[in-house]
C-alpha cells in the first residue's frame, strides 16, 4: 500500500487544528515589497503543521513558505500556512491553509481547509478528489462557456502587461473572468466545477501543489507551457483546466503572449 494511502484524514485534523491561531491578533511585514506580506499568524501556523505532520509522517521533509530550506528527502510536505495573505490581512474571509505530500517528484496527497467556510478540500492520487467527504468532478463546460481565473503576477509587476493581453484574449473567447487573492482556493473552484480556466504567470509550489492532486483527482488538468514543467524548487508557470480540451486552446493562447517562461 503506498505510504499517503488514508493520511488526508490526519492531515485534515493537523490542518484544522490550526484555525484558532488565524482567529487572534495578528502582526504584520512585508517580504521584499508591500505586496508580499507575511503574518505572526503565517509563522504559528507553519510552526505547528511542521510539528504536526512530523508526526503524521516523519521521514518526510518539508518545505513551507515561510521558510528557506533544501529538500533532500524524496518525501516531503509542501506548506503554504496561510495562501491570500493580503485577504487575510485586510479581513476579506477568503484565505486557506495548503498542505501537500510529494513522493519522488509528484504530488499524491493535498489538503486545502478554508477556516470561515469549515471546507475541506482533500484528495489522495488515486483515490479521488472530495469537498467535506463529497466527491469533485470538474464541469463539462466548453471554452465559450467557462470561468476564467487568473491574476497579473502581483509580486513581480514587470509581467503584467502580458498577464494583462493572456486576459484580453482569453476573455473574449469564454464567458468571463476572476480573481479571488488565493491560488489555492481557485483552483479548488475548478475541481468543484466553478469554474474551468487558470492561469497564473509566477506561482511558487506551495501556492499550487495540494491544489494539483485535488484536481488531477477531479478529472481536471494542469501543467504549464511547452517546454517547461511544474516545480518544487523554484516559480512556475500554472495552466489548468476541466478538460484537455480546454487546456490544449488555453495553453495556444498562453504561449502567444508568454512563448518562453520570463524568469
Amino acid at each position: 500500500m503506498a505510504v499517503w494511502n488514508g493520511l488526508s484524514k490526519k492531515v485534515a485534523d493537523a490542518v484544522k487544528s490550526c484555525k484558532p491561531l488565524m482567529m487572534q491578533p495578528f502582526l504584520v511585514s512585508e517580504k521584499g515589497s508591500v505586496s508580499n506580506l507575511v503574518t505572526t499568524a503565517d509563522t504559528s501556523v507553519q510552526e505547528r503543521l511542521r510539528a504536526a505532520l512530523y508526526e503524521i509522517l516523519p521521514r518526510a521533509g518539508f518545505l513551507g513558505e515561510e521558510t528557506q530550506e533544501t529538500i533532500t528527502s524524496e518525501s516531503y510536505w509542501v506548506v503554504d500556512p496561510i495562501d491570500g495573505t493580503s485577504n487575510f490581512v485586510r479581513g476579506m474571509r477568503m484565505s486557506v491553509i495548503s498542505v501537500a505530500l510529494v513522493e519522488h517528484g509528484e504530488e499524491v496527497l493535498g489538503v486545502i481547509y478554508d477556516p470561515y467556510t469549515e471546507d475541506v478540500f482533500s484528495a489522495e492520487k488515486g483515490s479521488g478528489a472530495y469537498r467535506n467527504g463529497t466527491r469533485l468532478r470538474v464541469s463539462d463546460r466548453d471554452f465559450s462557456h467557462a470561468l476564467f481565473f487568473t491574476a497579473f503576477s502581483v509580486y513581480e509587476k514587470k509581467f503584467a502587461h502580458a498577464c494583462q493581453s493572456v486576459l484580453a484574449d482569453v476573455y473574449a473567447q469564454c464567458d468571463d473572468f476572476r480573481r479571488l487573492g488565493t491560488a489555492a482556493l481557485e483552483l479548488c473552484c475548478l475541481a468543484g466545477g466553478q469554474g474551468e480556466l487558470y492561469f497564473e504567470m509566477r506561482l511558487f509550489p506551495w501556492d499550487w501543489a495540494a491544489a494539483a492532486v485535488i484536481l488531477r483527482e477531479a478529472d481536471g488538468v494542469i501543467g504549464t507551457i511547452d517546454g517547461e514543467t511544474l516545480r518544487h524548487d523554484r516559480p512556475s508557470l500554472v495552466l489548468a483546466a476541466n478538460s484537455e480540451e480546454n487546456f490544449s486552446k488555453l495553453k495556444t493562447l498562453v504561449e502567444k503572449h508568454v512563448p518562453r517562461l520570463p524568469y
